[in-house]
């Protein structure tokens, strides 16, 4: 487990603020009267800004060492070895830079795409499963040179599912449902962890990102960034919030899906990376989803008796495939086909 660290809390509320507010999960796993606290926390912290800190989350300082080691590994070999892991049409693999342009931004008009690489790891299906060959049911693809790469991300892989688990039942308690009311949903979740590299930027224009203006689609992003930082959270009011590295912690923000499920309740907050600085900046998000077979309809308690909710129901798997399609160029290669 990671020492406790102590950190100062900050208002959400505040549109003058230059942090995010900060959620120690240190008591929630022992005492039913701070799970309840946590959860009226999230609550408003999701409503106002969709975006905070997490402390004491129980994920090791080892684990988060050895993914870093892994990512840097990773983005390290020679070019013609990450090609060879080149993305699939699984959404799994190595993807270059310049390959992503976010058209489905809602708070800009993108038109350069994304000076940043990545490898993107999803969940694991096996040949025998029903579900193989399906929209995103197939292969994780693995660098052979890098032999303990694999054991290393499953680990961290592992130690996330738990966590966003954890997480869930707090989002459940916060919108006044069951614990586990969520849980269903999530027997075979849709998963992304995606090793992020950004090069050194330092003379970027204003309209050039690593990761440009956006929303993220699913339900919680658990983000582990390096100390560089580059990230930015876009406030209700206007204007920008750097969300600069907090030793000791992890960012989370809702998704697209969460806030349709809210009714809007909460808040998918637009964010962005520019890395500025003259070193490379390595970042971990961990995306955590329902089953793509799910239907999304507004969730009981977040829409009045007398009112209709604000989105139709959808299924998670559509809406998603739908932003894919539209945001990476292989997609557009490949007709879109899985």
């Amino acid at each position: 487990m990671s020492a406790t660290r102590t950190v100062k809390p900050v208002s959400a509320g505040d549109e003058t603020i230059d942090r995010l507010p900060i959620v120690d999960l240190q008591n929630f796993a022992f005492d039913e009267a701070g799970a309840d606290r946590i959860a009226k926390e999230i609550d408003r912290i999701f409503s106002e800004t969709g975006f905070c800190y997490l402390s004491n989350t129980g994920v090791s300082d080892a684990e988060i060492a050895r993914i870093f080691e892994a990512s840097k590994a990773f983005h390290a070999l020679p070019q013609a070895d990450k090609e060879a892991v080149a993305i699939n049409a699984y959404h799994r693999g190595y993807m270059a830079p310049k390959t992503s342009l976010i058209v489905t931004s809602s708070v800009a008009t993108v038109t350069k795409p994304n000076n940043s690489e990545s490898l993107m790891i999803m969940h694991e299906i096996a040949g025998d499963d029903p579900r193989f060959g399906q929209d995103l049911q197939g292969p994780n693809q693995w660098p052979d040179k890098l032999p303990a790469f694999r054991a290393d991300v499953q680990e961290y892989v592992d130690a996330m599912l738990g966590l966003a688990r954890r997480f869930t039942t707090l989002i459940a308690r916060a919108l006044g449902m069951a614990p586990d009311a969520l849980d269903h949903f999530f027997a075979r979740p849709t998963t992304f962890l995606r090793l992020l590299h950004y090069p050194p930027q330092p003379n970027a224009a204003d309209d050039e990102f690593g990761s440009a203006p956006h929303t993220d689609y699913g339900f919680i992003t658990i983000l582990l960034q390096d100390g560089v930082g580059g990230l930015e959270v876009r406030r209700r009011g206007g204007g920008w919030i750097k969300a600069t590295p907090v030793p000791g912690t992890f960012v989370i923000n809702v998704g697209d899906i969460l806030a349709r499920w809210t009714n809007g309740r909460w808040q998918s907050t637009p964010h962005r990376v520019q890395n500025k600085n003259t070193v490379d900046r390595y970042s971990v998000p961990f995306f955590f989803d329902p089953d793509m077979s799910e239907t999304i309809t507004c969730l009981p308690g977040c829409v009045a008796a007398n009112e209709a909710p604000r989105f139709e129901p959808i299924v998670y798997g559509k809406y998603l495939m739908e932003r894919i399609d539209k945001n990476y160029s292989y997609r557009n290669a490949a007709g879109g086909a899985a």
